[in-house]
């Protein structure tokens, strides 16, 4: 082989794989009886006799304060339901929110797409209502939440279970409940389909949950009100800084700003673009016409416009290579998750990379730092979050860059501007692919960040969304204290 070949180097710089082989896991297998079937609406397939689901309902049923059946005469739940399908007319203008049920465990959610006012439905029956218990009921089953102030009266999609508690504590009670691990095992035991997997209203009725004191449900439900209203509260800041910084950049709302074609005349949209500006890119998105009316408008009012590679916005930006991963059991390694997770406040579906294996790779690359600026690269383009304290030392995948902020005077601000509309246009202009959509660093690097003239007002943008961020983790560790407390009376 010849060394100078640039394969043979690229192979020989990057970390070679290992090849490790595991034995299977070993085999599950249980008896069941005909009562078992016929109490399981005789359902035959495996999973609703989930090993793991049985041992969690006898755990259930043999906690201190009994159980009920949690849709049932002396359950907990008062009503639950799903809506009809529909047919949806999409709009690209901004007329009606909608959002679909996987963005309900975000922190701060933003509308998937916008509907017309002329779809054909019953549109208030699917608006959801502050208090409510939200839960996803097709593909990822068994994702929960509670409607707070952001997702209060909003529209969200047909196959989003909606879920309320006949007690005044009893909504809270719930949702942390199906927080922990016996109350997913019992959950997901209740699934059907052999391709998309789906659970209806009705299985609550086989859902068991410990009947507690009344004590002890209002002290477990106030902490998740308080989880909720620190995000809230965090969402509030978030939103007062991009106010200010639109208000000193004299920014428009990004759809009322004018954008000039080459030709009018048709109904096709076309511009030109000169040969100085092409930057040796030849697809048309990264000269939208879009773009360059938002560095005009920005160039307009700010002090200065820097580049993210600036080493006055960053110390680095770090894209992690591809890797052979190698999990390990809950407890023995780093907690690993990805770009899908990055609005979470408490990622769900959480992986455990080995430390053994992965420790330098995790060192260099993958760890991760708080007011740390993450955007996904791949796939979805353009999420952007500023990491906060309780992912200190925790580890994204190779999918999401990592901006390290060149300090914590202008972390918050780089997040505030990335986060708004203009900053993810500024992102997305540099996708790249024909299947799978990326971006990389040399691209992020490229990014564009307004300073301001007022630098005392660019000082509170960065200061409030570092206290946002603070908010976000006492919102954490109000729903972790919940969690305890429900183990608790489970164990």
């Amino acid at each position: 082989m010849v060394a100078s070949n640039l394969a043979y180097n690229y192979y020989e710089y990057h970390e070679q794989e290992q090849n490790y082989n595991f034995l299977p896991e070993e085999l599950k297998y249980t008896s069941i009886s005909l009562q078992e079937v016929r109490e399981n609406k005789f359902r035959l397939e495996a999973s609703a006799f989930n090993l793991e689901a049985k041992a969690a309902k006898n755990k259930i049923m043999a906690n201190r304060y009994g159980y009920v059946n949690l849709w049932s005469k002396d359950g907990l739940v008062e009503n639950a339901y799903v809506n009809q399908r529909f047919k949806r007319i999409y709009v690209e203008h901004k007329e009606i929110p909608f959002f679909q049920p996987s963005s309900i465990t975000e922190v701060y959610p933003k509308p998937a797409k916008y509907i017309s006012a002329k779809t054909d439905t019953d549109l208030e029956s699917l608006r959801v209502k502050k208090g409510m218990l939200l839960m996803t009921v097709s593909g990822t089953i068994g994702k929960v939440a509670m409607t707070e102030k952001k997702l209060n009266n909003q529209i969200f999609s047909h196959d989003l279970l909606r879920l309320t508690g006949k007690g005044e504590y009893d909504t809270g009670y719930i949702y942390a409940y199906f927080l922990t691990e016996t109350g997913q095992n019992i959950l997901q035991s209740n699934n059907y389909g052999a391709v998309i997997q789906h659970i209806e209203p009705e299985h609550l009725q086989n859902i068991i949950i410990p009947n507690a004191p009344e004590l002890l449900k209002k002290e477990i439900h106030k902490l998740v009100i308080a989880s909720y209203d620190l995000r809230d509260q965090s969402n509030d800041l978030l939103d007062c800084a991009e106010k200010i910084l639109y208000q000193e950049l004299q920014l428009k709302p990004i759809e009322e700003l004018a954008i000039e074609y080459f030709d009018n005349s048709v109904d096709l949209r076309n511009y030109t673009t000169s040969l100085k500006d092409l930057n040796l890119r030849l697809d048309c998105s990264y000269h939208l016409p879009m773009v360059k009316v938002i560095s005009k408008e920005i160039k307009l009012k700010a002090k200065e416009i820097l580049y993210i590679s600036d080493k006055r916005i960053s110390a680095n930006i770090i894209l992690p290579g591809r890797f052979k991963r190698i999990y390990v059991d809950k407890g023995t390694g780093v907690p690993f998750f990805g770009g899908k997770q990055l609005g979470e406040l408490n990622p769900c579906n959480v992986k455990y990379l080995s430390l053994d294996q992965h420790s330098q790779r995790i060192k260099k690359q993958l760890s991760l730092k708080e007011n740390m600026i993450a955007v996904t690269c791949s796939g979805t383009i353009g999420k952007v979050s500023i990491l906060p304290k309780h992912w200190e030392n925790w580890t994204l995948n190779q999918h999401v860059m990592r901006i390290v902020p060149a300090n914590n005077e202008i972390a918050g601000y780089i997040y505030c501007w990335l986060n708004s509309d203009y900053g993810y246009y500024l992102i997305t202009r540099h996708t790249y692919g024909s299947v799978v959509d990326e971006i990389d660093d040399r691209h992020l690097s490229q990014v564009e960040i307004p300073l301001l003239k007022n630098q005392s007002k660019q000082q509170k943008i960065n200061e409030i969304v570092l206290e946002a961020n603070e908010l976000r983790y006492q919102a954490y560790l109000k729903e972790q204290a919940a969690i305890v407390k429900m183990k608790n009376i489970i164990d």
